[in-house]
């Protein structure tokens, strides 16, 4: 009889929660090397949101567990792998770069498992190779450089010179730029893990263009606009770069060398709305260093995690889960947020200018909105 009222009382404290185990969530992020702020910054930002949270998303308790991949394809498939046979965890995240994602997210939706990403958003999963069980809440890689390509058409440029690494998300970066510039742009692909780019600044000297665009992330970036500076072209052929090059950590590792600089973006910390003066309240209050893109992108991926979660109270019911993310109830620190037909975010993109702080660096300021209400150029071959 004692052992049949404590078989009871157990599946009575379980019914109550009272010894549910919190729901796992896997994240595989870039943490190492030049770019390990990148995951670094999309990790805190999520963790932020749970704390925020009290340690719950949506009512319901939850762990991150997170890994880093190193920046290798290989490892980044590794963990999904752990996480989904060993672990039995059904929802990921985390993924900062394209070539990780590329090796990576296909065997997580082809097991039945949810990614939705905070970061990396790669062409090959955004037109006919879309999944029910993939979602991403940052950008298209296309979209993000479409707004530079936009904005330098508008300034009346007609001729451009384009750098990006030679892997997805670089080849994605130059042809969004091309997509919405429309004018003659010679193309030059780069190293992912480049530090030196003297070939490359002769080759801009010797192209001459009316504008120069390009897209290295993290380090690389750093290093690219300081060679840049160090060439003599930062006061001879401007420069209109997307916020991967413009984020706040390259600006504080760059400078005044920064200023004059023309950047776009899906979100600023000067934003004006009640989400993201709460989120950099938040992390400023957390976190003695910069706020990113990556961190705003890592928090609202909990926010709408969080928001799907008070829908469903977890992931019994995969269906469920996945249409209430579809529903994107959460209030974005970027303002404006929906999912397009291919399960990737529809918003505005702003023109910023890279304005001087008063203290010997720089800073972005918002400017205008140069693309309203805008999705990405593969949305209509989603076929769901």
């Amino acid at each position: 009889m004692k052992k049949l009222l404590t078989a009871v009382g157990m599946a009575a404290l379980m019914a109550t929660g009272a010894l549910a185990e919190p729901l796992k969530i896997g994240v595989i992020t870039t943490l190492s090397g030049p770019a390990g702020y990148l995951g670094a910054d999309a990790r805190d930002g999520m963790l932020l949101a749970l704390e925020m949270g009290g340690g719950k998303l949506g009512g319901v308790e939850v762990e991150f567990v997170v890994e880093d991949d190193g920046l290798k394809p290989a490892n980044g498939r590794q963990i999904a792998e752990k996480y989904m046979q060993n672990d039995g965890i059904k929802l990921l995240t985390g993924i900062i770069f394209s070539n990780v994602a590329g090796a990576t997210v296909p065997d997580i939706v082809d097991n039945g498992a949810i990614y939705i990403s905070p970061n990396a958003g790669p062409s090959t999963f955004a037109g006919a190779g879309c999944n029910e069980n993939y979602f991403v809440v940052s950008w298209q890689n296309d979209a993000l450089h479409e707004a530079a390509g936009a904005a330098a058409k508008e300034l009346g440029y007609k001729t451009a010179v384009a750098l990006a690494p030679n892997y997805q998300a670089g080849k994605d970066a130059i042809a969004g730029f091309k997509r919405m510039f429309g004018s003659d742009v010679t193309e030059i692909y780069t190293q992912l893990d480049q530090t030196d780019f003297a070939s490359e600044m002769a080759q801009i000297r010797s192209a001459a263009p009316e504008v120069v665009f390009q897209f290295h992330p993290g380090g690389l970036g750093i290093a690219f606009l300081k060679q840049y500076q160090q060439a003599g072209l930062l006061g001879q052929i401007p420069m209109v770069l997307s916020e991967p090059s413009t984020d706040a950590v390259v600006l504080g590792a760059v400078g005044e060398a920064a200023i004059g600089i023309t950047a776009t973006a899906h979100w600023n910390r000067d934003f004006d709305n009640a989400a993201n003066a709460e989120f950099v309240a938040a992390w400023d209050a957390k976190y003695a260093r910069p706020i990113t893109y990556y961190a705003s992108q890592g928090y609202d991926t909990a926010r709408l995690i969080a928001s799907a979660l008070a829908n469903t109270g977890g992931l019994d019911d995969l269906d469920a889960f996945r249409e209430a993310v579809r529903a994107a109830d959460f209030e974005s620190v970027r303002g404006k947020f929906s999912f397009g037909q291919n399960q990737h975010p529809v918003h505005d993109w702003y023109v910023l200018n890279i304005v001087s702080d008063g203290n010997g660096g720089a800073k972005a300021v918002t400017d205008r909105v140069i693309l309203a209400d805008h999705g990405d150029s593969y949305a209509a071959d989603c076929k769901m």
